[in-house]
């Protein structure tokens, strides 16, 4: 358990990895990633995460009754990104809480640091969009 937050599991699993390429509808006037595409980027990221472990969104609304929103987070911009680029955004599970979860993402070029964000989601229902508890086969993929 975290001793900063009592009652939540700290974890330190694998890294996935999602591979993207930088369309020229990503980028500004100048050929380089809009700053709020990396956002698109990170969500796609999270997505295809989900998906890998067995959890695509349709799963987690028609079977699980539940959707993930995101609560907070914070970005550094480190490089810019520009057109044609492939990049590869990561996430990796930090905290577990009952029903939110904290994910660290990057944007990495050739294995450098372009961007990099904490993000605080929180597990709600779809039914009344308030807190709900993480799915206990989700959790326990996760903390594998």
């Amino acid at each position: 358990m975290s001793k900063d937050h009592p009652g939540q599991l700290t974890l330190t699993n694998d890294i996935f990895s999602y591979p993207v390429r930088v369309y020229y509808q990503d980028t500004d006037t100048g050929g380089v990633v809009y700053h709020a595409t990396y956002l698109n980027f990170m969500e796609r990221a999270r997505y295809e995460w989900l998906r890998e472990m067995e959890f695509p969104v349709n799963s987690l609304i028609q079977e699980h009754k539940i959707i993930f929103m995101v609560r907070s987070l914070s970005i550094e911009y480190f490089k810019p990104a520009v057109l044609d680029d492939q990049l590869h955004v990561t996430v990796q599970v930090t905290e577990v809480g009952r029903s939110r979860i904290t994910l660290f993402q990057q944007v990495l070029r050739d294995h450098v640091m372009l961007v990099s964000a904490v993000i605080h989601a929180v597990c709600v229902s779809v039914n009344n969009l308030r807190p709900a508890r993480l799915p206990a086969p989700l959790r326990q993929k996760i903390e594998k």
